[in-house]
């Protein structure tokens, strides 16, 4: 053989042993189009632990032992005391690990007394406007932070979203809309996991069609109790018929439901809701965990 037939032998065998490298090694688009796993705890009521990213966010923490707070004034079975169930877990359990707080309003089944108590002073906690912010921060919090459009957290892009916590009838009033107040969702993002979509306390609104037009997101949490007040028609957050809703209008999104059972005004338990998703054939669609429960996406 030749020394230009060798070369010539040698370059074909380096280029073949070159491609089948290339063609065994993930390229950097196959890399972050593999998906990472989500996490979910639920806790009780609406509190929930979510890992995103290799970060964990406590969301809406409400930590008090069974019945200490009288039930809400005004709304359904108020002589009930709350919270009506313990926590399933006891409360550093809950705390630990936690690298964040988001409470998306402060209602008492949101950021209870326990939870100003329990939660570390000093922890980055996220709220939906200067009027929460200014409250948690007088309670003692040294790294209160507005989500007032989106911002970035251990690797994860928050989104804030809206809606509305009840309906038109009855924020016509101004008592009962004050007593409802505002509320906030958050979608969360970061390469390579699925977008989730905590859509919080309100009912079905516009702001959630244009939420799940722009993010569509795959991971849809829905705070689905069907709380009610006493002298409306209607809830001041999702029910059944939502869960549905978001399973036809999301074809692609899994959706994790959470705040029943655990509240004196919630509506619906999770059995009726078990029940409902059977009949309507979603089942395999919809997750209602219990308290203490992890799921996994």
């Amino acid at each position: 053989m030749t020394i230009k037939a060798l070369a010539s032998s040698l370059a074909l065998a380096l280029s073949l042993t070159t491609s089948a490298a290339l063609a065994q090694t993930p390229t950097a688009s196959t890399q972050q189009s593999a998906t990472e796993k989500v996490q979910l705890q639920q806790i009780r009521n609406a509190t929930v632990k979510i890992t995103y990213a290799d970060t964990t966010f406590l969301i809406d923490p409400m930590l008090a032992k069974k019945g200490t707070y009288p039930g809400f004034e005004g709304t359904y079975r108020s002589e009930l005391r709350n919270p009506l169930v313990e926590l399933p877990m006891p409360e550093q359990d809950v705390l630990a690990g936690v690298d964040a707080v988001i409470v998306t309003h402060t209602h008492l089944d949101h950021w209870d007394d326990a939870a100003q108590a329990l939660v570390p002073k000093e922890i980055p906690l996220y709220t939906q406007n200067d009027a929460d912010a200014g409250l948690i921060r007088s309670q003692g919090f040294t790294n209160v932070r507005v989500l007032s459009d989106k911002a970035e957290f251990g690797g994860v892009t928050l989104n804030k979203t809206g809606g509305q916590h009840g309906t038109d009838e009855m924020y016509a009033l101004d008592e009962v809309a004050k007593f409802l107040g505002d509320a906030m969702g958050v979608v969360f993002q970061a390469p390579g996991h699925k977008t989730l979509y905590l859509v919080g306390d309100t009912v079905w609104r516009d702001e959630v069609d244009q939420a799940l037009a722009q993010y569509e997101p795959q991971i849809i949490v829905l705070n689905a109790g069907y709380a009610m007040l006493s002298d409306f028609d209607g809830s001041i957050i999702m029910g059944k018929e939502d869960v549905l809703r978001a399973a036809q209008t999301a074809p692609n999104a899994q959706i994790v439901t959470t705040h029943m059972d655990a509240i004196n005004h919630m509506a619906q338990t999770r059995q009726e809701l078990r029940e409902y998703v059977q009949e309507k054939n979603i089942q395999d669609r919809v997750e209602i965990p219990e308290d203490g429960a992890t799921v996994e996406f």
